[in-house]
């Protein structure tokens, strides 16, 4: 999920910055998150929120099939 979100992101030209302050936290709030060693993570709400943001609806951040 944080890996298809990223990905969106980019190619958005959305920083991690920009990304955190349309959400509403801190600058830092998007690295955390996309740091593997952090234990931060999306909530259910982020990813509604994140796919307004990103224009995309949130089954765009789930696999296909379950892990």
């Amino acid at each position: 999920m944080i890996d298809a979100v990223r990905e969106r992101r980019k190619k958005l030209g959305i920083s991690q910055e920009q990304l955190a302050h349309h959400l509403g936290y801190s600058e830092g709030f998007t690295a955390n998150i996309e740091t593997p060693k952090r234990s931060s993570k999306y909530n259910i709400k982020h990813i509604n929120e994140l796919a307004k943001i990103l224009k995309c609806s949130p089954r765009d951040f789930f696999p296909k099939e379950p892990m």
